[in-house]
C-alpha cells in the first residue's frame, strides 16, 4: 500500500486530526519533564550524583542516636558531611564512621538543624548531600507520565469530537449528550441500524370519538401526500399543530394515525426528554432533532406533553429554569425557522395549554389548536367497538347501551372498561364477555374493588342501608334529578355503600332547579340517618363537602343567587383545568364575601329541609328499599322501580 493511502485511510479513521496526536504528546512531555524537574529539585538541599554518595561506606554499620546528639557533632567539628535520605539524616565523621537520626518529614534538614540552634556559620561550610530513592525516580514518574498523556489524551478527543461535530452543524457534547433521543419510525417496516422503531400501523379507523380532530388533521395528511396541491395555489400548510385536552381522550394515538395515514416517518419524543441537569443539553438536542427531521423530510415531529419544556418563561427561578428556557428558545427558532415549504409538520400535545408560552402558540409556529374533548355517548359506543374487535361478546351485548352507561368516560377508560371486563371473564372461566362483566367492571373502575373482607356491626350495615336508601329515595322523587341506576351497601375502595345515578343522555347545560335537586339529593342520606336514628355519623362528609362546592359554583360562577348579589362572577375566571385556568383570585370585598356565605348557607339549608320533607312523606318506602339492601346488599334499576311503585 502507498504510503499516501495508508496516510488517508489513518486518518480517516481516526476521530481527530494527526495533528492532535502531535500536539498532545508534545504537552505531555513538557508536562512530564516539569514535574520531574521539580521532583528532584523541590528540597532547599543541594542534589549531587549517585557518584559523591558511593564514597560512603557500604559496610560501615551506623548507629541510630537522637537529632540534639548530631548537632552536638556539628557543632564540635566532628561531622565530615550529612546524607538525607527521605527522613533519616546521616552523620559522616571524620574517621568513617557514622550515625543517623529520624527528622519531621515536612521540614528540611537545613530548618531542623537551625531549630536545634546550630550556628549558619558551620551550616554554610557543611557539605549536605540528598539522596533520592529509585523507586521514586522510576515509579513516580511512570505513573505520572501515564495520567498526564491519558488525560492530555482525552482532552484532544473530545475537543477534536466538538470540532468536526459543529462543522456539521451539530453541537455534540461528552457521551452524545447533545443527540436527541427522539425514536424515528420508519417507513420499511423494520429496525435499522440505530434500532429505529417500525412504522406505524395506526390509521385514522383505529381512532374513535374524534371526529372533529380527525377532521381538522386530515388537511395536514393530504398536505403530507399531495404538497403540489397546496403550493401551487400559494397556501401554507400549518407549521405546528397543537393538541390539548383531558388525559386519555387520544392525543398521542391520533398522532401516530396522522403518520400512518400520510405513510411518512414519525418522529416520537417526550418534552421532558429535552430537559438536562445541564445548561445547554436541551437547545443541543432541539437542533440535532430537527436537523434529523429535515433529513427525513417529509415527516412528523412529535412532541408529546410538550409543557414540560414550554411553560412561561421568567415564571421560576434557578438554573433549572435557564436550561428549560434555552430549550424553549431554541425550539421557538427551529420552528420559525422552516421554510414555507419544507414538508415537517411538528404535532404536540399537551393537558395544560393555558401555561404554555404565547410565543409558541402564535401563528407560525403553532397554527392550529385542535381539542379534544370527553366523547359523547355515540363516540363511546364507536371507541368500544374498536376496543371489542376480535374480542368474544355475549349476544345481549349491547354496546349503545353500555355507551349510555359511562357518561365521562374518555377513550383509555372504556379501553381500561373492555380489558377489566376480558379479565373478569377468564377469571370466571367463561368463553365469552358477558353483560355482568362489564357491570361489575365499570363499578370497579367508579367506586373502588370490591372489599369483601370488610367486616361492620349489624348497626352500622342498617346505617349504611338507611342512608343509601335515603339518597337513592330522594333521588327518585325529584323532578331534575337522574335517574338511580344502582343501589348498594357493598363496600368499594373507601365507600361503605354508593348510590349511581346516571343520565339517561348527555347533558351540556344545567339549570339552576337542576344543581338545587343535586344538592338535594345528596343531603337525602343524612337525613334518612336524622329521622331513622335521631342522630347523625360521618357517613356524609363526602356529600356535604360536594353540596358545598355545588352550592358556591351556583353563587359565584353561574349567577344563581336570589340575594341581590347581581349578576356577575365572584373570583377570577375559572375555567376548565386542561383547557384553561383553574385559579382563584380574590378581587370583592369583605362585605360581599359575607353575603356569598350567607347565600351559600341558605341554599344547603333550604336544600336539606327539602330534603327531610320527602323522606317524612315516604318513610315507608324508606323502610321496604332499606330491608331490601340489608337483605340482597345491591339492587339493580328494575327492582329499584318495582319497589318505587
Amino acid at each position: 500500500m502507498p504510503p499516501s493511502d495508508w496516510s488517508s485511510q489513518w486518518k480517516d479513521r481516526l476521530p481527530f486530526h494527526p495533528k492532535w496526536l502531535l500536539i498532545s504528546l508534545i504537552v505531555a512531555g513538557v508536562a512530564v519533564g516539569s514535574y520531574l524537574f521539580t521532583g528532584y529539585n523541590s528540597g532547599t538541599e543541594t542534589s549531587v550524583s549517585r557518584s559523591v554518595q558511593s564514597s560512603r561506606n557500604s559496610n560501615t554499620k551506623t548507629q541510630l542516636v537522637s537529632l540534639p546528639e548530631i548537632v552536638n557533632l556539628v557543632k564540635a567539628d566532628q561531622v565530615k558531611s550529612l546524607v538525607v535520605q527521605d527522613n533519616l539524616i546521616t552523620a559522616i565523621k571524620a574517621d568513617g564512621s557514622s550515625v543517623s537520626a529520624h527528622k519531621e518529614t515536612n521540614i528540611s534538614t537545613i530548618e531542623t538543624l537551625k531549630l536545634l540552634g546550630t550556628p549558619d556559620q558551620l551550616l554554610a561550610d557543611l557539605p549536605i548531600v540528598v539522596e533520592v530513592s529509585s523507586s521514586h525516580n522510576y515509579s513516580s514518574s511512570l505513573w505520572g507520565l501515564i495520567a498526564l498523556v491519558a488525560l492530555v489524551g482525552v482532552i484532544a478527543y473530545f475537543t477534536a469530537r466538538n470540532r468536526r461535530s459543529n462543522g456539521s452543524g451539530t453541537s455534540r457534547m461528552p457521551g452524545n449528550m447533545g443527540q436527541s433521543n427522539a425514536r424515528l419510525i420508519t417507513n420499511d417496516g423494520k429496525k435499522d441500524d440505530e434500532n429505529h422503531l417500525v412504522k406505524p400501523q395506526i390509521r385514522f379507523p383505529d381512532v374513535a370519538g374524534a371526529d372533529q380532530a380527525k377532521q381538522e388533521l386530515q388537511e395536514i395528511v393530504e398536505f403530507l401526500k399531495e404538497p403540489a396541491k397546496f403550493t401551487k395555489l400559494g397556501a401554507r400548510i400549518p407549521k405546528g399543530v397543537l393538541m390539548s385536552g383531558p388525559p386519555g381522550t387520544g392525543k398521542t394515538l391520533l398522532a401516530k394515525a396522522v403518520a400512518g395515514e400520510a405513510g411518512v416517518p414519525f418522529f416520537t419524543i417526550s418534552g421532558s426528554e429535552f430537559v438536562e441537569m445541564y445548561v445547554g443539553v436541551g437547545a443541543a438536542r432541539v437542533r440535532d432533532l430537527f436537523k434529523r427531521a429535515r433529513e427525513h423530510s417529509p415527516c412528523v415531529v412529535f412532541v408529546d406533553e410538550i409543557d414540560a419544556v414550554g411553560r412561561q418563561r421568567g415564571a421560576s427561578m434557578g438554573s433549572g429554569n435557564d436550561e428549560r428556557e434555552q430549550t424553549l428558545n431554541q425550539i421557538l427558532v427551529e420552528m420559525d425557522g422552516f421554510s414555507s415549504f419544507t414538508t415537517v409538520i411538528v404535532l404536540a400535545s399537551t393537558n395544560r395549554p393555558d401555561i404554555l408560552d404565547a410565543a409558541l402558540l402564535r401563528p407560525g409556529r403553532f397554527d392550529r389548536k385542535v381539542i379534544l374533548d370527553r366523547p359523547d355517548v355515540h363516540g363511546r359506543e364507536a371507541i368500544l367497538r374498536v376496543h371489542t374487535r376480535g374480542k368474544p361478546l355475549a349476544r345481549d351485548i349491547a354496546l349503545a347501551d353500555l355507551a349510555r352507561l359511562t357518561p365521562g368516560f374518555v377513550g383509555a377508560d372504556l379501553e381500561n372498561l373492555v380489558n377489566e371486563a376480558a379479565i373478569l371473564a377468564a377469571r370466571r372461566n367463561l368463553t365469552v364477555i358477558g353483560q355482568p362483566e362489564f357491570q361489575d367492571a365499570m363499578e370497579r373502575i367508579v367506586a373502588g374493588p370490591e372489599r369483601q373482607g370488610k367486616i361492620l356491626s349489624d348497626y352500622e350495615r342498617k346505617v349504611i342501608a338507611f342512608h343509601e336508601a335515603g339518597h337513592a329515595l330522594v333521588m327518585h322523587n325529584l323532578e331534575h334529578s337522574d335517574p338511580v341506576h344502582k343501589v348498594s351497601i357493598v363496600s368499594r375502595g373507601m365507600a361503605l355503600g354508593y348510590t349511581m345515578p346516571l343520565p339517561e343522555n348527555d347533558r351540556y347545560l344545567l339549570s339552576r332547579e337542576a344543581f338545587e335537586d343535586q344538592i338535594v339529593g345528596l343531603f337525602g342520606g343524612r337525613a334518612a340517618e336524622e329521622i331513622i336514628f335521631k342522630r347523625i355519623t360521618t357517613g356524609a362528609a363526602n356529600d356535604l363537602e360536594r353540596a358545598t362546592k355545588l352550592a358556591r359554583a351556583m353563587v359565584t360562577r353561574y349567577g344563581f343567587s336570589s340575594q341581590g348579589l347581581g349578576l356577575r362572577c365572584f373570583g377570577e375566571e375559572h375555567g376548565n383545568q386542561y383547557l384553561g385556568k383553574l385559579s382563584e383570585v380574590r378581587d370583592y370585598s369583605e362585605a360581599v364575601a359575607q353575603a356569598i356565605d350567607q347565600e351559600i348557607r341558605q341554599i344547603l339549608d333550604h336544600a336539606y329541609q327539602r330534603a327531610k320533607e320527602i323522606l317524612v312523606d315516604k318513610e315507608r318506602k324508606l323502610e321496604e328499599l332499606a330491608q331490601a339492601l340489608l337483605e340482597f346488599e345491591t339492587i339493580e334499576r328494575p327492582q329499584f322501580e318495582t319497589l318505587m311503585t
